[in-house]
């Protein structure tokens, strides 16, 4: 399916958070490298989830409000259930990201 683009200025803010997450991926590169303490790169590998967890979030914000609400307004049972079957793979694939229960 091939959904309908972010506009100018979330493509632009997008991208912004983007270029600042790769800054701190290299931080956490550089960090491992120079033997960080393992809690330091710890915590910013989180700030990373965390700063990818909000491109997520914009992203799929925009697929639900144009894609998703254009196959249920459209009506086609088809499209309405390919949505339906990608997002449950999507939120599927993020809930295996979450914490891990056991040790």
């Amino acid at each position: 399916m091939n959904g309908a683009m972010l506009p100018d200025h979330e493509k632009s803010a997008v991208s912004k958070r983007l270029r600042r997450i790769e800054g701190q991926v290299a931080g956490v590169h550089r960090m491992v490298e120079g033997d960080t303490y393992c809690i330091d790169v710890l915590n910013q590998i989180a700030a990373v989830q965390g700063a990818l967890g909000q491109v997520a979030r914009v992203l799929l914000a925009h697929h639900v409000d144009s894609c998703v609400r254009d196959a249920f307004e459209r009506g086609d049972k088809e499209k309405h259930d390919q949505v339906v079957a990608e997002l449950l793979d999507v939120f599927s694939r993020y809930a295996r990201l979450g914490p891990s229960r056991s040790r």
